[in-house]
């Protein structure tokens, strides 16, 4: 029906399997989300589904946006993000039509999940990319934590690229991938995954269908 749903990410928790074995999952709660707009290959070059999550107070919405919503007939969203869908689903997904996760999702499949990371700000070589700092021994000064020679002299006069340096660290979109459905809790709209995902607790999440394990299922 549709590749993907949007979420956001409530915590992280353990479940167990028949086994008994502990399995660490991380909680998002997914939609529902309403259908916005469609992409189509006729007027925008692709076929998407454009899909709002977590109503937003329309007098913190600006009118453009909230015109957008009224048309139809829904309250403005937070979380405005396009996912794939084939055309043939186009039909059935008419715009103001919510999607549950269990509409999308189903236990014991795959899925990766698109968030932006923790932002960290502003840091050093040491913590932004792991680097071993300086000795601290005798004969060392204010140099501790600095990312030592660049290696460069005149030939070839420059830096080259990807050199570990200080700089932005996190806030970046991070996929994660291949990552299994524990369970679905339709009454509480939460799908409990495997492992970890990006971005700190409340943060938004675009959770999709795997593409490398694609229509795979978990042998049991």
């Amino acid at each position: 029906m549709i590749e993907a749903i949007l979420g956001k990410k409530v915590g992280m928790t353990e479940v167990f399997d028949a086994k008994g074995m502990v399995i660490p999952v991380t909680v998002i709660e997914a939609g529902p989300c309403v259908v916005i707009e469609h992409k189509t290959k006729e007027n925008d070059g692709y076929d998407a589904i454009q899909l709002g999550f977590d109503i937003k107070r329309e007098k913190n919405t600006i009118k453009p946006i909230l015109g957008k919503f009224k048309k139809i007939n829904s309250t403005p969203r937070r979380f405005v993000r396009e996912v794939e869908a084939a055309a043939k689903d186009m039909e059935t997904l008419t715009p103001g039509k919510e999607i549950t996760v269990a509409d999308v999702l189903k236990p014991d499949t795959f899925v990766d999940v698109i968030g932006t990371s923790k932002g960290r700000g502003f840091t050093g070589v040491m913590k932004r990319h792991g680097f071993g700092g300086s000795p601290g021994s005798h004969g060392t000064h204010e140099y501790f934590r600095h990312g030592g020679s660049l290696g460069q002299h005149s030939d070839p006069s420059r830096v080259y690229k990807n050199v570990g340096m200080a700089g932005q660290h996190g806030n970046s979109r991070i996929t994660v991938q291949n990552l299994k459905v524990i369970k679905i809790t339709p009454e509480d709209n939460c799908v409990y995954v495997e492992g970890a995902i990006p971005g700190p607790m409340k943060g938004y999440v675009v959770v999709r269908h795997a593409i490398k394990k694609k229509s795979k299922t978990v042998s049991k």
